[in-house]
């Protein structure tokens, strides 16, 4: 039986036993993680094909490795502007077996297994919150003293974690405050761009893409960030 399975924006045509090499998956060697949407599926009874996915089916993978595949080169040149940028890029991706591939209506064989710990785990540790209202007997003079430093906190980590973003060439204060919107607040997050990266800001801002190229943000930010 063959399936054909999408994962990581891509599609696959995959059989029972084979490996192949898809986006990052969150887990770690030895888990066995459901494949994403199947798209068709093709066997002795023939070939069906989902609208757009085949309700019911189910491809289990078992993940072999998460690594980062070879490093390409990115050459950028502007002619006649003196601008030439040389760059790096190893993407990450997992190894993974085709462990078996359910149809619509069969029970799968293969459990499904992940080290990764649920988010529904994190609420737990909320009731010990609770515990909290057996000291509100306290002195009205203690509340005084600990409200200070409840409001000192913020803007220390505001301190720390905000940049002055317009240091960089073509960043006024309304595209720094767009920035800080979008969740750019240090120089460290900028240095960090790759281009997918700024072709995702540039939907969401107009045109930052070609001010970040044209003023070289992520070297100054590097530089920035540095200091």
């Amino acid at each position: 039986m063959h399936a054909v399975i999408k994962t990581g924006g891509k599609q696959y045509r995959v059989a029972t036993g084979d490996e192949i090499r898809i986006e990052k998956l969150e887990g770690q060697p030895g888990d066995t993680l459901s494949l994403g949407d199947v798209l068709m599926l093709s066997g002795e009874d023939g070939v069906t094909v989902g609208a757009p996915v085949v309700e019911g089916a189910q491809v289990i993978g078992e993940l072999l490795d998460t690594n980062r595949a070879k490093k390409i080169i990115v050459f950028k040149k502007r002619r006649r502007q003196n601008y030439r940028r040389t760059k790096g890029h190893r993407q990450w991706g997992s190894v993974v077996r085709i462990a078996e591939i359910v149809a619509p209506g069969q029970k799968a064989k293969t459990a499904l297994k992940t080290t990764t710990a649920p988010v529904e785990d994190a609420p737990k540790a909320a009731p010990k919150a609770k515990a909290a209202p057996k000291k509100a007997a306290a002195p009205k003079a203690e509340a005084k003293t600990e409200a200070p430093k409840a409001k000192a906190a913020p803007k220390a980590e505001a301190a720390a974690g905000n940049d002055d973003l317009t240091a960089l060439t073509g960043v006024g204060p309304a595209l720094a405050k767009k920035l800080n919107e979008a969740g750019i607040t240090s120089y460290a997050q900028v240095a960090a761009w790759t281009e997918a990266d700024l072709d995702t800001l540039t939907e969401t801002i107009s045109g930052l893409k070609a001010k970040a190229e044209k003023g070289d943000w992520i070297a100054a930010a590097k530089d920035l960030a540095g200091k």
